[in-house]
């Protein structure tokens, strides 16, 4: 049995390993997975105020100064450079300036380009998606095939860095290209151009940013949107901001308004993000050294199965009371586990361990669940075996009822039956006839008792004992104990005669019924309980039944008093009983005249 249940719990687990491995694998709540990460990972650290920038923006101001932004004429960006001078450390145009607008525009815009040694300006790579053929029948689909690259009109004086964005699956901006090759030369992002040529500025080599596998580097943002210091194009050409609040800066220029199709979607808040303010967060992550790539898929994958079938071992062996805050506090650690990864710069899926632990857990719930309700059900059909099934039925729905461990002391009635003459007749019978009549006798007995809501309390001998109001409530149970006795007297009537066409022999049934307090409950030991009722109220019930004749129910005075406007009884009178030093008022039940459900008739 043991080696059964090993077996079927090692199943279990193993069931639940393999769902996790597949859900870890394959990646299946990638989404809610990103969502989770995004809230742990992506909290704003505080931004670097010597990134800044001068934004192009829809205001009023803006519009009644310098008119539309698509309609500028190219030396609006000649006079912010001519006017920044040598104040900051970099100038940086995150804006794409193809084309020609006006030749005079154009050319103020590129001297000031040339006179500058600090402008980084922005390219556009032209991607398609192409099957690279690698040998006969071979090849792969490359999706950041270039077509070509777009340069700015100033791209001989300025350095380059493409613009290009990498948007996910979800539509947010998590990771990007930082380098590609085109033509055996090798192209920069405007941020990492940007890095790049701060280091050269600043005399220092820059770091190897670290890259996933697909070659993508993970973006950790410093701060959300509008949390670097901009200043409207319009203030600073009007001189309301002075050139040397930008000085020793790295300044980008770019959109700050909707119409400029430059806004996505970011993991550290609900607002978009504009272009320019990305790639300053991608600047500051490259400067702080701040370099973050995805824990290897495998690894994760096993470390989730492991925690599965540990939770899954734990919660079995464990008190499922404690089950609850351990799974809970294990969740918790692993959130703050990967935390503590992303700063030291791992990125880990954070919903597939908590899923392993959760799914083991709840698992083992359902199963003690499912194990509780098959043995409830198997007290339950046992508890019918003494107990009218419709009460056993009512109790387990309704689930009031908890039995107490010991005894109470409760207002009950008490009825007793047996077989007269059962003695002589088991000498006289063969056994299988004798089974067969009492078998038909305990059926008829117990059949009485549960029609009328009582409690079978035990079979003694070829008697049977039964009480009313215990362990439940009952209402009327004195009546229904009278009624109980009747109907056995009546369908022993019945069998008396099928058993003596059948055996030559007849049976009939003497029955006692008393009424009063005992103490009701468990008796017994630690090892061996039976629920039952004790005390002199019940010894006068079983006297009742020793002295009743042949199809005689005695009931007691106590009885009589309670049911008498419903029954016709003879009075016996005071009889001597058995182990009481005083008589008992006896009466002989004649008949019901009114059933319990018209107790209120005369």
């Amino acid at each position: 049995m043991i080696k059964s249940k090993t077996i079927v719990s090692a199943a279990e687990a193993a069931v639940c390993g393999i769902i996790i491995f597949l859900i870890a694998f394959f990646d299946v709540f990638g989404y809610i997975d990103d969502r989770v990460c995004d809230l742990l990972y992506q909290q704003p650290r505080g931004v670097n105020h010597h990134i800044k920038m001068i934004g192009i923006d829809d205001s009023e101001e803006s519009l009644e100064m310098l008119g539309n932004s698509s309609e500028w004429q190219r030396d609006v960006y000649a006079q912010i450079i001519e006017k920044l001078g040598d104040q900051p450390e970099l100038i940086v145009l995150d804006i794409l300036l193809l084309g020609s607008r006006s030749e005079d525009g154009d050319t103020r815009f590129t001297e000031a380009c040339r006179n500058s040694d600090r402008i980084i300006s922005a390219e556009y790579i032209d991607y398609s998606t192409e099957y690279i053929p690698t040998g006969e029948g071979v090849g792969y689909v490359d999706p950041y095939y270039i077509n070509s690259v777009q340069k700015p009109i100033n791209s001989g004086y300025s350095a380059l860095g493409f613009v290009n964005t990498d948007i996910g699956a979800d539509g947010m901006v998590r990771s990007v290209r930082l380098t590609d090759e085109y033509e055996g030369e090798e192209l920069q992002s405007l941020a990492y151009r940007t890095y790049t040529e701060y280091c050269k500025k600043e005399g220092i080599q820059p770091s190897e940013p670290l890259l996933d596998h697909e070659g993508r580097f993970w973006i950790d943002y410093a701060g959300k949107p509008y949390d670097y210091e901009c200043v409207p194009v319009w203030a600073f050409l009007s001189g309301k901001v002075d050139p040397r609040a930008f000085r020793d800066c790295i300044v980008f220029i770019g959109g700050y308004a909707a119409g400029l199709r430059d806004e996505f979607s970011v993991p550290n808040s609900g607002d978009q993000m504009f272009g320019v303010e990305i790639n300053a967060n991608i600047l500051q992550a490259l400067m702080d050294n701040r370099y973050v790539v995805p824990a290897d898929k495998t690894l994760l994958t096993a470390v989730s199965v492991i925690v599965c079938l540990a939770v899954f071992v734990f919660t079995r062996k464990v008190r499922f009371r404690i089950n609850t805050p351990i799974v809970a506090v294990l969740t918790a650690g692993w959130f703050v586990l990967c935390v503590l990864l992303w700063r030291s710069g791992v990125m880990v899926q954070a919903v597939y361990v908590p899923l392993a632990a959760i799914l083991s857990y709840l698992v083992n719930l359902g199963i003690k669940y499912a194990e509780e309700a098959i043995e409830k059900h198997k007290i339950t059909t046992a508890f019918k075996k003494y107990v009218a099934p419709q009460v056993v039925e009512e109790i387990a729905k309704s689930g009031k009822y908890h039995i107490k461990l010991g005894g109470e002391k409760r207002d009950i009635a008490v009825l007793f039956v047996d077989i007269r003459g059962f003695t002589t007749l088991s000498e006289n019978l063969e056994t299988e006839k004798v089974v067969d009549i009492i078998n038909r006798y305990l059926n008829l007995t117990t059949n009485a008792i549960f029609a009328n809501g009582g409690t079978l309390d035990k079979f003694i001998g070829d008697a049977t004992m039964a009480v009313f109001n215990s362990p439940f409530d009952l209402d009327d149970y004195v009546f229904r104990a009278v009624k109980t006795a009747k109907d056995i007297v009546d369908g022993g009537a019945a069998i008396e005669n099928e058993f003596m066409e059948k055996y030559g022999r007849s049976v009939a049934f003497g029955v006692g019924v008393n009424c009063g307090e005992a103490v009701v409950g468990n008796i017994g030991c630690d090892f061996r309980m039976d629920y039952t009722a004790i005390g002199d109220t019940v010894n006068t019930a079983s006297r009742l039944e020793s002295n009743a004749k042949r199809g005689q129910i005695l009931i007691s005075e106590a009885v009589y008093e309670r049911v008498k406007d419903r029954i016709t009884a003879e009075a016996i009178g005071e009889i001597p009983l058995k182990g009481k030093s005083k008589g008992v008022f006896v009466y002989s039940l004649v008949s019901i005249n009114v059933s319990e459900g018209n107790k209120d008739e005369k």
